[in-house]
């Protein structure tokens, strides 16, 4: 599933810090935000929108499509499970530190209910020019714009200086899929690639991963059955193995999940992968160029 216009949102944690000013963000770049939840703020209006003591609650007067989580680590699991059992499609779940037993109780109930959770340790999820769902600075024009080329990240950061770096070579995004962080995620780099293979609106791919895990080489497999052009990017070359470098997942134990290792399954599956971030756009043209030739 990739966020529209036309997808209505639900906030849990609408009222609080974070979720009040990304809130107004969503708004004002044109996401449909249709209600929130709050227990303690049950049956009052915030940012113009009605607040639930629970999304089972908001389902009953006010569908949605999509739920975004502003809720901390502990009261995680409950808040996911409660979306989920309310009808949820997709669940973005931007908190990071939840724990493990937790995340998988809330992947059981995401599969038992049909919704498919973005994250945990999400930056989120933006489709330039339509909404954003997530905490990507999907309004700054200077990072985001309208386009045909699709890209996933596990970081957001490392997701903002990729679209940096296509928009000032005036290659837009048709969409940016930040599939997070944790060793546990609902949607992973593969999922998403698989997503944006399948969108009209996608002319090519770029796979921002890093070192830890085995998200690039499943990713690899994949993109090996493709006809879009794949460009990739993995951070951590010169990392220490044995060493977690930012995200929870980003760890190599036991030789598996290192530079070389994710290097040769990408480039073996037809990937080209640049050796910084700015060598994309470079790459993206002569795939693209190669493709339509």
């Amino acid at each position: 599933m990739i966020p529209r216009k036309h997808h209505r949102i639900l906030v849990q944690g609408i009222t609080g810090k974070q979720g009040t000013f990304w809130t107004n963000a969503m708004q004002e770049y044109g996401s449909r935000i249709v209600g929130g939840v709050n227990p303690k703020r049950a049956g009052t209006e915030h940012l113009g929108v009605p607040v639930f003591a629970s999304a089972r609650e908001a389902a009953k007067s006010t569908p949605f499509d999509i739920s975004i989580m502003f809720i901390p680590p502990m009261m995680a699991k409950a808040a996911a499970i409660d979306a989920c059992e309310a009808g949820a499609k997709m669940l973005v779940c931007l908190t990071e530190h939840i724990p493990a037993h937790d995340v998988m109780e809330m992947h059981v109930a995401a599969a038992a209910n049909g919704t498919q959770i973005v994250g945990p340790n999400t930056a989120g999820l933006v489709t330039p020019g339509e909404c954003f769902v997530g905490i990507m600075p999907g309004f700054n024009h200077r990072v985001f714009q309208p386009g045909r080329i699709g890209v996933v990240s596990r970081s957001g950061s490392l997701g903002t200086l990729v679209c940096l770096n296509l928009t000032q070579q005036g290659m837009g995004q048709s969409a940016f899929y930040g599939v997070g962080g944790d060793p546990m995620i609902g949607t992973t780099s593969a999922d998403a690639v698989r997503i944006l293979d399948a969108d009209a609106d996608t002319d090519a791919i770029v796979l921002c991963g890093e070192i830890g895990g085995s998200a690039e080489e499943d990713a690899a497999a994949y993109a090996k059955t493709m006809k879009k052009p794949v460009v990739a990017f993995i951070a951590g070359r010169q990392s220490p193995p044995g060493k977690k470098m930012g995200h929870a997942g980003a760890i190599v134990a036991g030789g598996k999940g290192d530079y070389p290792t994710k290097r040769a399954a990408l480039e073996k599956a037809g990937v080209a992968v640049a050796d910084t971030p700015s060598g994309i756009p470079g790459l993206l043209k002569e795939r693209l160029a190669s493709s339509a030739a």
